[in-house]
């Protein structure tokens, strides 16, 4: 069970409306300068858990507190197993009951979370922990759900599955469950976290199979495509509309990223360069995500201060 599943192939009244159409707003596309005149620089820290060779760091609040999971999950003996990480090294184990995976995926500056979790039947879904109690999250009529991003009023997004494969974003809330966002051109897409200030990642697949990350802020809609790249995806946000993700070059190499109106710099872990993939950021700019060999069942977490 995987994440990014492009990358690393990853009794209630319920409302179905508009959260955000996209359609109707301003649309651009950042395919600016690839790296600001100063770019910033990075200590990087690496972050394993104890006797496991695959972890992956996914989301960190304002406080420096993060959410991840060990485990590849390529096998029964290596199940994905969430946990929240305060630095140095202290892992608290967070998995849904009686789960057979779950990983944590978003966390507030309350220590709440979100993430996904895998059952006895091997159906996906999404789920939030806050006050000590697990809650289910699964759009109504699905059997795969993800809860990419949780933020300070408690409310999150994520994105299901269809019986074709395809992907939908949504916001959730408890006084309105499901708003769905609608992505111009895309065939499939996830609302990979919203900020304290209603902005949403992203990524969505076009038509020609292509990845493209969006930021959505405010009625404007920005696509973003990493310069020269063949593959972005938007995977974090911060307060300040500074965007985190992923991108393919030419040579097949995958790199992370910073965005910032309109300012891009490639991010690689130096030990990683070609393998990096940047998942969070805080309002600090800590950057968090992982490297390595994932196919092959071996990632590494990192910490990017800058």
């Amino acid at each position: 069970m995987t994440r990014i599943s492009s990358i690393l192939g990853s009794a209630a009244l319920i409302l179905s409306c508009t959260f955000a159409s996209a359609q109707n707003s301003e649309i651009a596309t950042s395919t600016g300068a690839p790296t600001p005149e100063v770019a910033t620089s990075y200590t990087f820290t690496e972050v394993n858990y104890a006797g496991d060779v695959f972890t992956q760091l996914l989301g960190i609040n304002n406080k420096g507190e993060i959410a991840g999971y060990h485990g590849s999950g390529m096998d029964a003996q290596h199940p994905n197993k969430g946990f929240t990480l305060t630095l140095p090294n202290t892992f608290v184990a967070e998995n849904y009951p009686s789960s057979a995976q779950t990983q944590v995926i978003g966390i507030n500056d309350a220590g709440s979370t979100s993430g996904f979790y895998v059952d006895s039947k091997n159906v996906t879904h999404g789920f939030y922990y806050v006050a000590g109690a697990f809650r289910p999250i699964d759009y109504p009529g699905t059997t795969f759900n993800q809860t990419l991003s949780w933020y300070n009023n408690n409310e999150g997004a994520g994105y299901s599955q269809d019986t074709l494969g395809n992907f939908h974003p949504y916001f959730w809330s408890k006084s309105t469950p499901f708003w769905s966002l609608l992505i111009p051109g895309a065939v499939s897409a996830q609302a990979t976290n919203i900020n304290n200030v209603g902005s949403v990642s992203g990524f969505y697949i076009d038509s020609a199979s292509v990845n493209h990350g969006f930021l959505f802020y405010n009625g404007n809609f920005t696509r973003l495509t990493y310069p020269g790249s063949t593959f972005t995806q938007a995977l974090g946000v911060n307060d300040s509309n500074e965007v985190v993700g992923t991108y393919t070059d030419t040579s097949n190499m995958t790199h992370g990223f910073t965005w910032k109106a309109g300012v891009w710099q490639s991010i690689d872990d130096p030990n990683g360069i070609g393998s990096t993939v940047v998942n969070g950021i805080n309002n600090a700019g800590t950057l968090v995500g992982f490297w390595g060999n994932v196919g092959a069942g071996i990632s590494h977490g990192f910490v990017a201060v800058p």
